[in-house]
């Protein structure tokens, strides 16, 4: 009766393989225990001595000396000393608007509002600012607001030695993001506290090492894939802890970042991008005469890629691992299709949202052309428009190729792991 199980057991599962299905092995080894449902522990993957094998041989082979390289970079590009330019800064101030009334002079289309400084030398004083009506469409300023200034030190008067900037949405900006790493704290536990931490180490390098460094003068595309490497790795590790899992999906992102690079960098120079124009590409160079605005609009395109590189890379090496944990004896092929097969959905929409964001940022530009009714062919091969296309669709090739790497890779280092678990099966049933 037990051998008769075992053929039966055994012709079952090579029925299932050929069917490229998952199937859990029902001996343990946190794979899942019982019949129906199961929790798979994808954590038994990471500590199989096969795939630390497989990936450890990545990680010296690839990893190491990518990451070797972009820190070693990073150290010769990081930026000495400050960069901004003397003659383009001012000095600030925030205020209360205590009373708002009209210009006393008709003809200037102003208001006069009355703000009491809460920052600044002078905190506590209340002072004259006239709020402009002319312009762009202004944005109402009402008693109880608070509003950024800019301070004019050598005003003759005090009615000219504050101007108005904009509203000051520090608070409401603070509430958001408490409510966001609250919400992600609470859905994610101890794992999205970690990535708190990694978006933090994030925005530092974008402030501290990427955008500094471009305005020094060093080639912005060599910048934003130092910069990214890093990010990644650090997001990456951090996020998901140092394992083979995180190893894999890192060598998946690095690999997709580098195809990006290049594609940016062709594409760019095929439709003859300037940079131009980009939304505050003609200040950034008159701040920096000296800037790239080519390699600008390349290394935007590497860096607005890379968050969604990241989401891809992770689920796709995610998807291998939860096969392996099911089915330890899985091959390369089965699981192969079985995550191209996972990665086919969520390209669709990923790429999709990619585009649409994209196409977001550039709604003010098209509802211009589509009021002036002009062709579509004429509106696409504007810089303005092609910019966008080559930057959604240079982005969407990262991501589309980042799915077949990472699913290759990840496939590599655990196919036909444990093979020993199969081998013995016989003697666990049999017992």
């Amino acid at each position: 009766m037990a051998s008769r199980n075992v053929g039966r057991r055994r012709a079952d599962h090579r029925a299932d393989r050929r069917r490229g299905l998952a199937i859990p092995t029902g001996h343990g080894h946190g794979h899942g225990h019982g019949h129906g449902d199961h929790v798979v522990d994808t954590s038994v993957v990471n500590a199989d001595a096969i795939v630390a094998r497989r990936v450890r041989i990545v990680v010296a082979a690839v990893l190491i000396p990518l990451i070797t390289a972009a820190v070693v970079a990073m150290i010769v590009l990081w930026p000495g000393g400050g960069v901004k330019v003397a003659s383009y800064q001012t000095e600030t101030a925030r205020g209360e608007v205590t009373a708002i009334k009209a210009c006393s002079d008709p003809k200037a289309q102003c208001d006069e509002a009355t703000v009491k400084l809460s920052t600044g030398p002078e905190k506590g004083r209340s002072v004259p600012v006239a709020i402009p009506k002319t312009g762009q469409v202004p944005i109402p300023v009402e008693v109880g607001e608070s509003v950024m200034l800019g301070v004019q030190a050598d005003a003759p008067t005090i009615a000219d030695k504050y101007q108005y900037v904009d509203h000051d949405r520090t608070r409401p900006l603070l509430l958001l993001a408490g409510l966001f790493a609250v919400a992600v704290v609470a859905l994610s536990r101890w794992r999205g506290f970690a990535a708190l931490v990694a978006l933090a180490v994030t925005a530092a390098m974008l402030t501290q090492f990427i955008l500094p460094a471009i305005l020094k003068g060093s080639n912005p595309l060599l910048v934003a894939v130092v910069g990214g490497t890093v990010i990644m790795t650090v997001a990456l590790y951090v996020t998901h802890g140092i394992n083979a899992e995180a190893s894999i999906a890192l060598s998946g992102t690095i690999a997709a970042l580098g195809l990006t690079v290049v594609l940016g960098w062709f594409f760019t120079e095929l439709t003859q991008l300037s940079g131009l124009a980009s939304e505050g590409a003609s200040a950034a160079k008159q701040f920096a005469p000296d800037l790239d605005l080519t390699g600008l609009l390349v290394a935007g395109m590497v860096i607005g890629a890379l968050g969604v590189l990241d989401d891809v890379t992770v689920t796709q090496a995610a998807a291998v691992w939860e096969l392996s944990a099911a089915n330890p004896s899985a091959s390369r092929r089965e699981l192969i299709g079985a995550g191209l097969r996972i990665g086919r959905t969520h390209v669709a929409s990923v790429v999709n949202t990619l585009v649409l964001a994209y196409a977001g940022a550039a709604m003010p530009t098209l509802i211009v052309f589509a009021v002036q009714g002009l062709p579509g062919q004429y509106v696409v091969s504007t810089e303005t428009v092609a910019m966008e296309v080559v930057r959604g669709l240079v982005g969407s090739l990262g991501i589309i190729a980042a799915v077949p790497l990472t699913t290759a890779l990840a496939a590599m280092a655990v196919a036909h792991r444990s093979r020993e678990l199969v081998a013995t099966e016989p003697e666990h049933v049999g017992s």
